[in-house]
């Protein structure tokens, strides 16, 4: 749980999405479009993994032309300026994203840092004046998201999330289509992650700090203390001060996915997380099996988590190749409808099945996430991207509410009567199933019983606002940040 902090809370924060227009209706400048002859400079921050990622999909793009790199680990930053040196370019190198802002030649920043650090990144480019490409998920919590939003609507900023699926001409065809009717009402919109995530390992004591990582500049906004796991990158994702699990990591493209097919374009009315860490213990405390159930007005959404593989058996094998699956799909979304079902793999395709399981139809295809970006910071209208930072924050939102569930609940000793919680079979459906898999796993629920989320319910406005009346769960809410870190006022 995040360690308390004294502060006041502002109010705007807890407001619903429709008073953001209202906050938010001061600008600071106008923009110009530019033509589509001038090169866009642009920056790459966090450049161990999904940010070399960006580097070549931006050197892909006609007239965009990466001109920095920023990384606080040198050793990461040197290796990715290798490349640039090797191909004979130029490209200059930082590990203070603060003073990268400062470059007046910038057009924007492309982030693929640590979730903890993209929301006030994201605040800190848009006061300057940068548009901003950010990795999923938005933020790390719940109000830096909000805050995100503020910033690009006050200064005109251009702010795309990297849910690239937003991107693909398949899946929006599908939804599209599924929207005409042509599938009855949705029943439930359903996610899956069943993705291989193995022990990080246990330590008992401080481990030594990379002398090529400037750790301060590391940690940024999240408290400031050793570092507790054997490998500091990556391993982040699984700490609850600086990562969401897997629910806020690969799960947020699922969950963006879902809500997206229902056409909620608003805050779930009831969330319960029902997981926990289970099949080996380790130094991280974020949920590798983990159920979210979140009710939202067309109808509710339901998304599951497993890190561990089929069986205990498996877990001696490759656990990619050993995963479980749900109708065929295991990192995906299966929309339930009266007549039938969409399921959307992957990326780029989608299929329409009648009630009976046989294939109505197929749809191919996926445009250039950055391409649609870049399109946007030349003409200046965030109404042109497939994945504008609001629609962000409202898939971030779910996660981010869902993990203050889990930590605000207790150990679920006894066989729950779930359907007394949400009045949902579905809920308890998956919950048996998901009992079934961690029995497979030969894990033991009465000796490591899973947590039992608090139930959330909008009482008042919304769920945030009904959180703000708890004293322990709002600190869950929003973290202002530390020292030089801290997100302005």
């Amino acid at each position: 749980m995040i360690a308390p902090t004294t502060r006041t809370f502002p109010l705007y924060l807890l407001v619903g999405l429709a008073c953001l227009s209202a906050i938010s209706c001061a600008t600071t400048e106008t923009r110009q479009p530019l033509s589509d002859d001038e090169i866009i400079h642009v920056a790459v921050v966090g450049l161990n993994g999904r940010g070399n990622a960006h580097v070549s999909s931006f050197r892909k793009l006609p007239n965009v032309k990466v001109v920095a790199l920023c990384d606080v680990d040198e050793a990461v930053l040197e290796k990715a300026k290798g490349r640039f040196t090797e191909r004979g370019e130029k490209v200059d190198t930082y590990t203070d994203f603060q003073e990268l802002i400062l470059r007046e030649d910038l057009h924007a920043v492309s982030l693929a840092t640590p979730n903890h650090w993209h929301a006030l990144q994201t605040v800190w480019a848009c006061n300057a004046g940068l548009d901003v490409y950010v990795e999923k998920p938005v933020s790390h919590n719940f109000g830096e998201g909000l805050r995100m939003i503020d910033a690009a609507r006050k200064h005109q900023r251009i702010v795309q999330v990297g849910t690239q699926r937003r991107s693909s001409s398949a899946i929006r065809e599908a939804i599209a289509w599924m929207h005409e009717g042509h599938l009855g009402d949705i029943t439930i919109a359903r996610g899956f992650c069943y993705k291989p995530r193995r022990s990080i390992g246990l330590v008992s004591t401080p481990q030594p700090i990379p002398e090529s990582v400037h750790y301060d500049q590391w940690l940024g906004p999240s408290p400031k203390v050793p570092l507790s796991r054997k490998r500091l990158h990556y391993d982040w994702h699984w700490d609850q001060e600086t990562g969401n699990g897997d629910l806020g990591n690969q799960g947020v493209h699922q969950v963006d996915l879902c809500r997206w097919a229902l056409g909620a374009d608003s805050l779930p009315t009831e969330v319960l997380s029902i997981g926990g860490r289970l099949g080996y213990e380790d130094n991280a405390n974020t949920p590798n099996t983990q159920l979210l159930w979140a009710q939202y007005a067309e109808a509710p959404m339901l998304f599951e988590v497993r890190g561990l593989p089929r069986d205990k058996e498996a877990q001696t094998s490759d656990w990619n190749g050993a995963m479980d699956s749900y109708r065929g799909v295991k990192i995906g979304v299966i929309i339930d409808c009266e007549k039938g079902y969409l399921k959307i793999p992957n990326y780029s395709s989608a299929e329409a099945f009648d009630a009976d399981g046989n294939s109505l139809k197929k749809w191919q295809g996926a445009e250039d996430h950055f391409a649609d970006f870049i399109a946007a910071v030349r003409s200046g209208d965030p109404g042109e991207l497939s994945a504008d930072i609001q629609e962000g924050h409202l898939s971030a939102a779910p996660c981010h509410l869902a993990n203050i569930s889990h930590q605000l609940g207790a150990p679920l000793n006894k066989e729950p009567t779930l359907s007394d919680l949400a009045n949902q079979p579905h809920l308890m459906e998956a919950y048996q199933r998901m009992a079934d898999h961690l029995l497979a796993n030969q894990v033991d629920l009465k000796k490591n019983p899973l947590t039992l989320g608090k139930l959330l319910t909008a009482e008042h406005s919304s769920i945030p606002e009904t959180l703000e009346s708890d004293p322990a769960a709002s600190l869950l809410l929003f973290r202002p940040g530390r020292g030089e870190f801290q997100f302005p006022e």
